[in-house]
This record gives C-alpha cells, structure tokens and sequence, in this order.
C-alpha cells in the first residue's frame, strides 16, 4: 500500500511489525533519566539550570556535556507523560516502518533539530530540557508518512493536523514563552528535522523546492533531447520577436539562458 502518495526510498526496509528494541530502550532511558532529574530538583533544584539544561551561558564557560544532558530532560511531570504517551503509540508505527536504525537517527536528529532551534530563536536568558525534539521528530514523521490516517485518543483527529498543530504550538510557545527553563523551544527544530528526515527516505508528498527541482530537471532534459531546428523554432524564433518588440532588456533570466543554450547547441559539433 502506498502510504502518502510517493516511493519510499530502497534504503527503508519493508513495513512489518517487528520488536520495538529501540522504542522500548529510548522509552526506559527517558524514564530512568526523568527519575533521576527529580532527584536533582529535590536535592539540587539549581544544578539542573546551571550544569545540564542547555544554555548560552553553559556553551560560554564550556560546559560541551549540556548538548547531551539536555537530550533526556522533561520540562516538568505533564510534558513527560505527554512525551512518553506519543513516543510510545506513535514510535511503534514509525520503528516498524523505518526500521531501528532509521527510528534512531529520526529521534537523534530531532533532538540536535530542536537544539539548534532553542539557540537560533530563544534569548540566551533560557536553559533548554530537550527531550520533547525527539518526540516532535516522531511525531511529524508520523504525520508525514500516514497523513490521512485518523487517530482516536479524546477525539478523531487525521495524523496530519496532529503534525500541524505540533508546529502552531511551538510557534506559539517560542513568541509568548521565552523566560526561564524551558522544553517548548525544541518542538520546532525537533519537527523540522523529523519532516526532513522522513523526506530523505522518500516519504511524504514532495516539498515546493522538490517540485520545483523535478520540473527544472524535466525541462532541462526536454531541451538537451530536442533537435537544433527544433530548439530554433520552439525556443528562440519567440525570443527573438519579443527582443524585436521589447529590446533584449525584456528578457528574463530563464529567456537569456535559452538563448545561451541555442548558441551552445549552434556551436557544438555534429553527432
């Protein structure tokens, strides 16, 4: 079955269910790490802040450890059952479809996304808890890979909204929350990164730059396949009426390289 209109790629393996291995190791490693982040809060409550949350002011005094303590942090009881909830129901699907590896690399590339977006779009007065771009890298890979496929938790609700609102949400988060420790500023960067890697493997319907990529490929191909009569009578003789009537200040950039290309093929040698 195709699942969103496109090819996967050869390198995805087939859709079978298998033993989630990585799922359940990244659901137990966010588990055991959030027992031990309220042990800290109790003991320590301004280490989290200071020495593991991500920060301008830890990158500053060097702290290089903070891109890896900050993967695993929840911004509070609520954003880590929410997490678990949807790393757990979604993630089965996704581990199944991508395999392992791939399952791996989406929940990584989530986390260093929505890094880099905290430090691209929050203040430096904020100290990111990061685990919540891993799970917004699933959860967008989801919604791209099964789109229309509804989901029912408190209401029935298409995969793909779920993937859009994910984004309306840390939009909104990133402009109005932007003090203190938080764990929302991932949710963009994480999303991104999930979208593009779910791309990557070919999921997804194709972006505007992929159409457009495609087109300039086919038309490319179009005008190497035609004749130089051919070239002449389809592509230039217009040209040449419009520098006749306009001036060749009217043409415009993909005009002046037909041209170009009409002179490349004038000059090149016979076949």
């Amino acid at each position: 079955m195709r699942l969103s209109g496109r090819k996967a790629s050869s390198h995805v393996p087939r859709w079978t269910h298998r033993q989630q291995v990585v799922l359940l190791a990244l659901v137990a490693t966010n588990f055991a790490v959030f027992v031990a982040q309220q042990f800290v809060q109790v003991y320590q409550p301004a280490a989290l802040g200071e020495y593991f949350g991500l920060s301008y002011r830890g990158i500053d005094r060097a702290y290089a450890w903070q891109f890896f303590s900050a993967m695993f942090l929840h911004a509070g009881v609520f954003a880590f059952a929410g997490n678990i909830f949807l790393l757990y129901f979604l993630g089965r699907d996704v581990e199944s479809i991508f395999g392992q590896k791939h399952f791996l690399y989406l929940y990584l590339s989530g986390l260093i996304g929505g890094e880099l977006g905290h430090l691209f779009l929050m203040p430096g007065t904020t100290v990111l808890l990061a685990a919540s771009g891993g799970v917004a890298a699933v959860t967008v890979a989801f919604a791209t890979i099964l789109p229309e496929l509804e989901l029912i938790v408190a209401l029935k609700l298409k995969a793909k909204y779920l993937g859009n609102a994910l984004f309306a949400i840390g939009a909104v988060l990133v402009l109005f929350d932007r003090h203190g420790v938080v764990g929302h500023s991932a949710l963009l960067g994480g999303g991104a990164a999930g979208w593009l890697y779910a791309h990557l493997l070919g999921y997804g319907r194709p972006s505007f730059l992929q159409r457009f990529l495609r087109r300039r490929r086919q038309e490319g191909e179009r005008l190497r396949q035609m004749s130089l009569d051919e070239f002449m009578t389809e592509e230039v003789d217009p040209l040449l009426e419009k520098i006749s009537r306009n001036g060749l200040g009217s043409l415009t950039r993909r005009e002046r390289r037909a041209l170009a290309q009409a002179r490349a093929k004038i000059t090149e040698p016979p076949q």
